[in-house]
Protein backbone atom coordinates (compact mmCIF):
# COMPACT_ATOMS: atom_id res chain seq x y z
CA UNK A 1 0.00 0.00 0.00
CA UNK A 2 1.35 3.43 -0.91
CA UNK A 3 1.77 6.12 1.74
CA UNK A 4 -0.54 9.14 1.45
CA UNK A 5 0.99 12.35 0.11
CA UNK A 6 2.27 14.29 1.85
CA UNK A 7 3.44 11.64 4.30
CA UNK A 8 5.19 12.65 7.52
CA UNK A 9 7.50 10.00 8.89
CA UNK A 10 7.93 12.19 11.97
CA UNK A 11 5.63 14.70 13.62
CA UNK A 12 5.93 18.00 11.71
CA UNK A 13 6.75 21.17 13.62
CA UNK A 14 3.44 23.05 14.06
CA UNK A 15 4.96 26.40 13.04
CA UNK A 16 7.22 25.38 10.17
CA UNK A 17 6.01 21.94 9.10
CA UNK A 18 2.29 22.55 8.67
CA UNK A 19 0.61 24.31 5.76
CA UNK A 20 -1.02 27.70 6.09
CA UNK A 21 -3.88 26.29 4.00
CA UNK A 22 -4.74 26.13 0.31
CA UNK A 23 -7.25 29.00 0.58
CA UNK A 24 -5.08 31.39 2.61
CA UNK A 25 -5.37 34.17 3.51
CA UNK A 26 -9.19 34.00 3.39
CA UNK A 27 -9.35 30.60 5.11
CA UNK A 28 -6.30 29.57 7.13
CA UNK A 29 -5.13 26.61 9.14
CA UNK A 30 -4.84 27.34 12.82
CA UNK A 31 -2.81 25.40 15.38
CA UNK A 32 -4.59 25.72 18.73
CA UNK A 33 -2.51 26.12 21.89
CA UNK A 34 -5.17 27.28 24.37
CA UNK A 35 -8.89 26.64 24.81
CA UNK A 36 -11.51 28.69 26.68
CA UNK A 37 -11.16 26.19 29.53
CA UNK A 38 -7.42 26.65 30.19
CA UNK A 39 -6.20 28.41 33.32
CA UNK A 40 -2.64 27.93 32.07
CA UNK A 41 -0.95 29.84 29.25
CA UNK A 42 0.57 27.33 26.82
CA UNK A 43 2.88 28.12 23.92
CA UNK A 44 4.54 25.97 21.30
CA UNK A 45 8.20 25.47 22.12
CA UNK A 46 10.04 26.97 19.14
CA UNK A 47 12.80 24.35 19.20
CA UNK A 48 10.80 21.13 19.56
CA UNK A 49 7.26 22.03 18.46
CA UNK A 50 5.74 20.56 21.62
CA UNK A 51 3.43 22.53 23.89
CA UNK A 52 5.22 24.13 26.82
CA UNK A 53 3.64 25.71 29.90
CA UNK A 54 4.41 29.41 29.63
CA UNK A 55 2.73 30.55 32.86
CA UNK A 56 -0.46 30.26 34.87
CA UNK A 57 -3.05 32.81 33.79
CA UNK A 58 -2.65 35.68 36.26
CA UNK A 59 -6.12 37.16 35.79
CA UNK A 60 -9.39 35.40 36.58
CA UNK A 61 -10.76 35.68 33.03
CA UNK A 62 -10.48 32.76 30.64
CA UNK A 63 -9.76 33.06 26.91
CA UNK A 64 -13.09 33.71 25.14
CA UNK A 65 -12.13 31.62 22.09
CA UNK A 66 -9.71 29.02 20.86
CA UNK A 67 -6.30 30.68 20.70
CA UNK A 68 -3.24 29.70 18.72
CA UNK A 69 -1.39 30.74 15.58
CA UNK A 70 -1.27 30.50 11.81
CA UNK A 71 1.54 28.20 10.58
CA UNK A 72 4.26 29.61 8.33
CA UNK A 73 3.65 33.22 9.37
CA UNK A 74 6.01 35.57 11.21
CA UNK A 75 5.59 38.97 12.81
CA UNK A 76 8.58 40.86 11.52
CA UNK A 77 9.36 44.10 9.68
CA UNK A 78 6.31 44.17 7.40
CA UNK A 79 3.92 43.55 10.28
CA UNK A 80 5.68 46.29 12.25
CA UNK A 81 5.28 48.71 9.34
CA UNK A 82 1.54 48.05 9.16
CA UNK A 83 1.22 48.62 12.91
CA UNK A 84 3.57 51.62 13.04
CA UNK A 85 5.88 50.02 15.61
CA UNK A 86 9.63 49.50 15.77
CA UNK A 87 9.35 45.72 15.32
CA UNK A 88 7.08 42.69 15.30
CA UNK A 89 7.09 40.33 18.25
CA UNK A 90 9.09 37.63 16.42
CA UNK A 91 6.38 34.98 16.78
CA UNK A 92 3.90 33.44 14.36
CA UNK A 93 0.73 35.45 13.79
CA UNK A 94 -1.80 34.85 16.57
CA UNK A 95 -5.26 33.51 15.75
CA UNK A 96 -8.51 33.47 17.73
CA UNK A 97 -11.16 31.04 16.47
CA UNK A 98 -14.80 31.16 17.53
CA UNK A 99 -17.08 28.14 17.39
CA UNK A 100 -20.62 27.58 18.64
CA UNK A 101 -19.86 24.21 20.20
CA UNK A 102 -17.29 24.16 23.01
CA UNK A 103 -13.94 22.70 22.02
CA UNK A 104 -11.92 21.53 25.02
CA UNK A 105 -8.84 20.06 23.33
CA UNK A 106 -5.72 21.93 22.35
CA UNK A 107 -2.94 20.79 19.99
CA UNK A 108 -5.52 20.51 17.24
CA UNK A 109 -5.73 21.90 13.71
CA UNK A 110 -8.73 23.96 12.64
CA UNK A 111 -9.77 25.68 9.43
CA UNK A 112 -10.69 29.27 10.24
CA UNK A 113 -12.53 31.75 8.04
CA UNK A 114 -10.92 35.15 8.63
CA UNK A 115 -13.22 37.99 9.76
CA UNK A 116 -10.91 40.67 11.12
CA UNK A 117 -8.48 41.34 13.92
CA UNK A 118 -7.15 43.40 16.80
CA UNK A 119 -4.09 45.59 16.45
CA UNK A 120 -2.34 44.92 19.73
CA UNK A 121 0.89 46.69 20.67
CA UNK A 122 2.86 45.04 23.47
CA UNK A 123 5.83 47.08 24.72
CA UNK A 124 6.12 48.73 21.26
CA UNK A 125 6.04 45.37 19.46
CA UNK A 126 3.31 44.52 16.93
CA UNK A 127 1.30 41.54 18.21
CA UNK A 128 -1.85 41.42 16.05
CA UNK A 129 -4.64 38.98 16.90
CA UNK A 130 -6.49 37.68 13.85
CA UNK A 131 -10.12 36.74 14.54
CA UNK A 132 -11.90 33.99 12.62
CA UNK A 133 -14.66 31.45 12.93
CA UNK A 134 -14.58 27.70 12.46
CA UNK A 135 -15.01 27.48 8.70
CA UNK A 136 -17.60 24.69 8.63
CA UNK A 137 -19.59 25.85 11.68
CA UNK A 138 -23.21 26.34 10.51
CA UNK A 139 -23.82 28.81 13.35
CA UNK A 140 -21.50 31.31 11.63
CA UNK A 141 -22.63 30.57 8.08
CA UNK A 142 -22.82 33.76 6.03
CA UNK A 143 -20.70 35.80 8.46
CA UNK A 144 -17.70 37.09 6.54
CA UNK A 145 -16.58 40.22 8.39
CA UNK A 146 -16.07 41.32 11.98
CA UNK A 147 -18.80 43.93 11.47
CA UNK A 148 -21.32 41.06 11.20
CA UNK A 149 -20.18 39.46 14.45
CA UNK A 150 -21.74 40.25 17.82
CA UNK A 151 -20.00 43.32 19.28
CA UNK A 152 -20.01 41.51 22.65
CA UNK A 153 -17.81 38.71 21.28
CA UNK A 154 -15.31 41.24 19.95
CA UNK A 155 -15.34 43.18 23.22
CA UNK A 156 -14.64 39.99 25.20
CA UNK A 157 -11.60 39.28 23.05
CA UNK A 158 -10.40 42.86 23.34
CA UNK A 159 -10.83 42.85 27.12
CA UNK A 160 -9.04 39.52 27.51
CA UNK A 161 -5.95 40.62 25.61
CA UNK A 162 -5.92 44.04 27.27
CA UNK A 163 -5.83 42.43 30.72
CA UNK A 164 -4.25 38.96 30.47
CA UNK A 165 -0.75 40.23 31.33
CA UNK A 166 -1.75 42.78 33.96
CA UNK A 167 0.40 42.77 37.07
CA UNK A 168 -1.06 44.58 40.10
CA UNK A 169 0.80 47.80 40.81
CA UNK A 170 2.48 47.93 37.39
CA UNK A 171 1.47 50.00 34.38
CA UNK A 172 0.21 47.99 31.42
CA UNK A 173 2.46 47.91 28.36
CA UNK A 174 -0.38 46.68 26.14
CA UNK A 175 -2.63 48.80 23.96
CA UNK A 176 -5.29 47.73 21.47
CA UNK A 177 -5.80 50.82 19.37
CA UNK A 178 -7.67 49.34 16.42
CA UNK A 179 -10.30 46.71 15.71
CA UNK A 180 -10.26 46.00 11.99
CA UNK A 181 -12.32 44.06 9.47
CA UNK A 182 -11.67 41.35 6.95
CA UNK A 183 -9.74 43.31 4.30
CA UNK A 184 -7.23 44.67 6.81
CA UNK A 185 -6.89 41.20 8.35
CA UNK A 186 -6.08 39.71 4.95
CA UNK A 187 -3.40 42.38 4.47
CA UNK A 188 -1.91 41.53 7.88
CA UNK A 189 -1.82 37.82 7.04
CA UNK A 190 -0.17 38.49 3.67
CA UNK A 191 2.44 40.67 5.39
CA UNK A 192 3.13 37.91 7.92
CA UNK A 193 3.56 35.39 5.10
CA UNK A 194 6.09 37.71 3.45
CA UNK A 195 7.86 38.22 6.78
CA UNK A 196 8.05 34.42 7.15
CA UNK A 197 9.61 34.05 3.69
CA UNK A 198 12.12 36.81 4.49
CA UNK A 199 13.07 35.21 7.82
CA UNK A 200 13.00 31.49 7.00
CA UNK A 201 12.73 31.15 3.21
CA UNK A 202 9.89 29.64 1.20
Amino acid sequence: MAFPKPFYRWRPHPWHGLSIGASAPEVVNGYIEITPFDWMKYEVDKETGYLRIDRPQRASSLPPSLYGFIPRTYCGAKIATLAGTRRGDGDPLDLCVLSERPIQRSEILVSARVLGGLRMIDDDEADDKIIGVLDNDPFYEGIDDLANLSSLQVERLRHYFATYKLVPGEESKISIDLVYGREQALAVIRASMEDYADEFGE
